[in-house]
């Protein structure tokens, strides 16, 4: 029976996960009357598994996030117990911020934030159906039969879709830490063509941290100096005492316990059908296949201020309990830890991304889009990278305005959005600082720069912070210009400043910008020798310092953009049939026909389009493109 309650309204959004909030308040920032769904008000931006943000890569995609407007960086630089900046002994391409989280905080702030903004609706109820008319999104129906229509729709389901939680012989239809799974979306959209698959993650127990012997553990403290994660923070408001974390190592004793269970492990009976992320692999996983490992770091990590429940990272497993016990119980420290929450595998039902454009809209329907863990990723910081790009473009669709497309050169997000759409990937995607061929100029450290421009014009970032970024910009060009001119003379008050820092003396003048340049000098050191120097924020100095120290890699990588923006901009047409580009392979034509890539460049990375193809492409489409004019003449 059909409901009476029937509702309009402009977006829908489906999950209040990471990925769900950053969609939800994109679209209601920019105006737009937005209602989002979650099973629970109390798992809004829940992190069911490490009570963390940022890390290697990740923290960049945070700071782009913060850089277009998103709300990740914000919230996390205020309910932070820990912060470090990762590989600072190496350059700052991978220089990357992570911040432990206090769980309950994050998510009550995120959920106080939702509540808070205009044109925002949060709802709970499970949503069973997606309404579509002639390939066209036009609205939901929730499993109790409430009825929204709407214009565009996110589909932010995370790791809920027919959620199945497993560990020894317990498989339990729920969602992670026992909340509700959604159980009736699925075939919804099964019988709309969306193909669906079955991928696998995994979580460690929770342990009572009062029953761990921390004096048999390495403690490991956070940075003296905090660094936010958003450009918006003031650097003084993070700076408090941190809560330390702490280390130490599976042995051998652990080990021979894993291997004598491996058969009651639902991983290697078969129970578990999924396919689990490589890149965090259950402790299962680790002892069979690096066997010749002796111990695995195990990081002990607190879940909040007013809890005693920590977070025993590096040993995901689905192990029996019984196991799980005898297991944790060899790793020094935590000999007589007793559990709080059993380690579990969770599988759930996902998308191959490859069926959504990169704006991350589906091919097939109009108006709906798609962010987060139900595209075939992992992580918070990946979910909500999508999260926002998927809000932004269904606000975009709903207000007639051009899709936002991240470009590859241009952002950690762009790589992420551009490997998901393009690849296959046969298992959850984690972003990793290697995956990107620009990392130089995409640094964590410059997002500002790059993205808040964009941000600004989407309409996500006010007048205010784009002119202090304009302000910033102007600072450091004029900084650099102004080092390029300064000479030190080889007088005793600069050999003595060299020899303090050990280094090379000079024989006559150097310029300011010279000196930076040697390795064991920086533009703050020579601060010394450069009297006239004017008050500079330490954000401008540290780009002055980077952009001095790796100008020729900089510039060098700059021509490498701007040969691989001239493949992105040749878009190819819509209706262009590749059975008539004569000399493309057939694997070539099966592929792009396949995939319908919207751009020469993104043909490129798509697996068994090779770069003859691409040669034999860029000639039909001048082809094309001549007779296409002559005909409309």
């Amino acid at each position: 029976m059909r409901s009476n309650i029937e509702i309009n309204t402009d977006v829908v959004v489906v999950g209040a996960g990471h990925a769900g909030c950053e969609a939800a308040l994109a679209c209601a920032r920019l105006g737009l009357d937005t209602t989002v769904f979650t099973v629970s008000v109390d798992s809004i931006a829940l992190m069911p598994c490490n009570p963390n943000i940022g890390g290697s890569s990740k923290g960049h995609l945070v700071r782009e996030i913060d850089a277009l407007g998103g709300e990740m960086g914000k919230n996390i630089d205020a309910t932070f117990l820990q912060s470090k900046m990762l590989n600072r002994s190496k350059g700052p391409a991978v220089h990357s911020l992570r911040a432990q989280a206090d769980k309950s905080g994050y998510s009550s702030r995120m959920r106080r934030i939702l509540e808070e903004t205009e044109h925002l609706h949060v709802k709970q109820a499970e949503v069973a159906e997606l309404l579509v008319e002639e390939g066209c999104i036009t609205g939901i129906r929730t499993a109790s039969g409430a009825y929204y229509h709407c214009k565009s729709v996110v589909l932010c389901t995370g790791t809920y879709l027919k959620a199945r939680c497993i560990y020894g012989d317990i498989s339990i239809y729920t969602g992670p830490n026992g909340l509700q799974a959604a159980n009736h979306l699925t075939e919804s959209l099964k019988a709309l063509g969306i193909e669906i698959r079955r991928f696998k993650t995994g979580t460690p127990a929770r342990m009572d941290g009062r029953t761990i012997d921390y004096s048999k553990m390495e403690e490991q403290f956070g940075d003296e100096r905090v660094v936010p994660f958003s450009f918006t923070t003031d650097p003084e408001s993070v700076q408090k005492e941190q809560v330390s974390c702490w280390l130490t190592y599976t042995n051998e004793k652990t080990h021979e316990v894993i291997r004598a269970n491996l058969d009651r492990s639902p991983l290697y009976s078969g129970m578990i059908e999924g396919t689990g992320p490589r890149y965090c692999p259950s402790i299962e996983d680790k002892v069979v296949k690096f066997a010749d490992k002796n111990r695995h770091q195990v990081f002990i990590e607190p879940e909040g201020l007013y809890t005693h429940e920590v977070y025993i990272g590096g040993m995901s497993s689905s192990l029996p309990e019984d196991v799980q016990l005898a297991m944790y119980h060899t790793v020094p420290g935590l000999e007589n830890a007793e559990i709080v929450r059993n380690a579990y595998a969770i599988e759930y039902d996902c998308i191959d991304a490859r069926q959504l454009l990169p704006t991350l809209e589906f091919k097939k329907i109009k108006g709906l889009f798609s962010g987060g863990q139900f595209n075939g990723s992992s992580g918070y910081e990946e979910a909500a990278a999508q999260g926002l790009a998927a809000g932004i473009n269904a606000a975009m669709k709903v207000l007639g305005r051009e899709g936002v497309i991240f470009g590859r050169s241009q952002s950690y997000i762009g790589v992420l959005i551009d490997d998901l759409v393009t690849k296959e990937n046969r298992e959850p995607y984690r972003m990793m600082t290697s995956r990107s061929e620009y990392r130089l100029l995409l640094r964590q450290d410059n997002a500002d720069i790059r993205l808040t421009k964009l941000g600004h014009e989407i309409g996500l970032i006010d007048d205010e912070r784009y002119e202090a970024l304009l302000l910033k910009i102007r600072q450091i060009e004029e900084e650099q210009e102004r080092i390029k001119t300064v000479t030190v003379g080889a007088n005793p008050r600069t050999q003595e400043f060299l020899v303090k820092y050990g280094s090379t003396p000079l024989s006559n003048g150097s310029t300011l910008e010279e000196l930076i340049r040697r390795p064991e000098l920086d533009y703050d050191s020579t601060a010394e020798i450069d009297p006239e120097r004017p008050e500079l924020p330490a954000a401008v100095r540290e780009q002055v310092n980077i952009n001095i120290k790796y100008e020729g890699y900089i510039t060098r990588q700059k021509k490498q953009v701007e040969h691989f923006r001239k493949l992105e901009e040749k878009r190819i047409p819509e209706n262009l049939d590749y059975q008539e580009v004569h000399g493309l392979r057939r694997e070539a034509q099966q592929k792009l026909e396949q995939y319908r890539p919207i751009s020469v460049g993104q043909a490129s990375r798509i697996a068994g389009v090779s770069p003859a193809d691409i040669s034999v492409l860029l000639i039909y489409m001048e082809h094309w493109g001549r007779t296409h004019r002559t005909n409309q003449v």
